[in-house]
């Protein structure tokens, strides 16, 4: 089963919305094949944003590393958490209020161009706190905005990512950061800026006018559900945290509109797939046993996917799936569900 809108999956959308780490990029190092995809997009006039939760870069520097990689890309483009997470408090408090920044150096650039003033320290009154994913944040800085926050300061987190990916697998996110606090302070930041919250997706939706968004991501817990919550469809890409197993686990909330490897799926029909599909798809068949799921038949691994999905999230299976044949085996194999 591939898509249903038109012979590529992107005829049927206005603009396509990437996350980028995991999607576009690992760290610094383009995702193979993200480039030409993106490119051809670009060369068809079709109209792209970028909507990251990362905190560490502004939107021009995100634009430089993007195109560096042979991405063409203008930071009117690039949506921050860091920037939306300024403008946020720009529009809360008066110009020159001091704002107590844990993160990277680009979050108090951000702080700055917003008219706000960037402190690190509790005795310099901090009226807020704006947290967001740094290399170098450490107990000192979290000792300070704890403090802070329990003085009066609001608190607002650029996002709650667990973890980021990396080459060497994934490594711990802002979401950590933020538990730290969570557990020291007992209570919840006053907002949440960055996805699964719907702001980022929102704003760049309003580009498209009255045409659709499709929204290209590589979790489940922020991209996907944020997309959902924003009323947009969404195509989940396995190149970056998510996995099959977390897939087929999904709650409703989390599931995406298609599956793809990576970002061929965007223009090739036979690269993508629309999820759930049926139990009998594709020349696979998937029931639900005593132990799980099993996989019959033989066909494309992401058909056998869209089955699986379809069971798996009518019942509430989950990821425990054997194989009723060697080509079953071959397809689970593919989808990274063997034994």
């Amino acid at each position: 089963m591939t898509t249903d809108t038109g012979d590529r999956l992107v005829d049927g959308y206005s603009l396509v919305v990437f996350d980028l780490d995991g999607v576009i990029y690992l760290i610094d190092r383009p995702i193979p094949g993200a480039v030409e995809a993106v490119g051809r997009l670009h060369a068809e006039g079709r109209a792209v944003a970028y909507a990251t939760n990362n905190a560490s870069r502004r939107a021009s520097e995100v634009a430089d590393l993007l195109t560096g990689m042979g991405v063409p890309a203008a930071a009117e483009e690039v949506l921050t958490s860091a920037g939306a997470s300024a403008e946020l408090l720009a529009e809360r408090l008066p110009a020159g209020s001091p704002v107590l920044v844990v993160g990277a150096e680009a979050l108090r650039a951000e702080i700055t161009a917003a008219g706000l003033r960037p402190v690190s320290r509790v005795d310099e009154s901090p009226v807020a706190v704006v947290q967001g994913y740094g290399p170098q944040v450490g107990w000192a800085d979290l000792a300070e905005a704890s403090l802070a926050v329990r003085a009066g300061a609001q608190w607002i987190a650029t996002n709650t990512d667990r973890t980021l990916p990396s080459g060497r697998g994934p490594l711990p996110g802002n979401g950590s950061l933020v538990a730290v606090l969570r557990t020291a302070l007992d209570r919840e930041p006053d907002v949440v800026v960055g996805k699964p919250e719907p702001a980022l997706f929102a704003t760049a939706a309003r580009r498209a006018g009255q045409g659709r968004t499709l929204v290209v991501g590589d979790r489940l817990d922020t991209d996907i559900e944020g997309a959902r919550r924003a009323g947009l469809d969404s195509l989940l890409v396995l190149t970056g945290v998510s996995d099959v197993p977390e897939l087929l686990a999904a709650p409703a909330a989390r599931r995406p509109t298609y599956v793809s490897v990576d970002l061929a799926g965007l223009n090739d029909p036979a690269a993508v797939v629309r999820v759930p599909g049926a139990a009998e798809t594709g020349g696979w068949s998937v029931r639900a046993t005593d132990g799980g799921l099993e996989l019959a038949g033989a066909g494309r691994p992401l058909d056998a996917l869209a089955a699986l999905c379809a069971v798996a999230w009518t019942t509430g299976t989950g990821a425990r799936v054997r194989a009723a044949a060697p080509e079953a085996e071959a397809a689970l194999a593919a989808l990274g569900l063997a034994d």
